[in-house]
């Protein structure tokens, strides 16, 4: 008898087979990939543009400096955010 519990569920055989993700898992997942990359894309590049959308859909007027600093932002979060799911995704498929 072992005195350990964690052993149990590989001698039963139980735990050994990686469970399928469920589909709310899933479509989190592709959700993941697709707003940083739609915000990537759909991004202005010219801070004055980004400004202009910015006081159109909010009302909020902002300076092009300002807009210069959110747009890098922006850039910086979209690209650290894709390169942390490409990480995760080339460590599930190294095991």
């Amino acid at each position: 008898m072992s005195a350990h519990r964690c052993c149990e569920g590989a001698a039963r055989g139980l735990g050994t087979e990686p469970q399928s993700p469920t589909f709310a898992r899933r479509c989190l997942d592709i959700a993941g990939w697709i707003v940083p990359g739609a915000i990537l894309a759909l991004l202005p590049k010219c801070p004055a543009c980004l400004a202009a959308y910015i006081t159109i859909g909010t009302g909020i007027g902002l300076s092009v400096s300002t807009a210069t600093y959110l747009r890098m932002l922006l850039v910086s979060l979209c690209v650290a955010s894709l390169v942390y799911l490409a990480a995760g995704l080339a460590w599930r498929y190294r095991r």
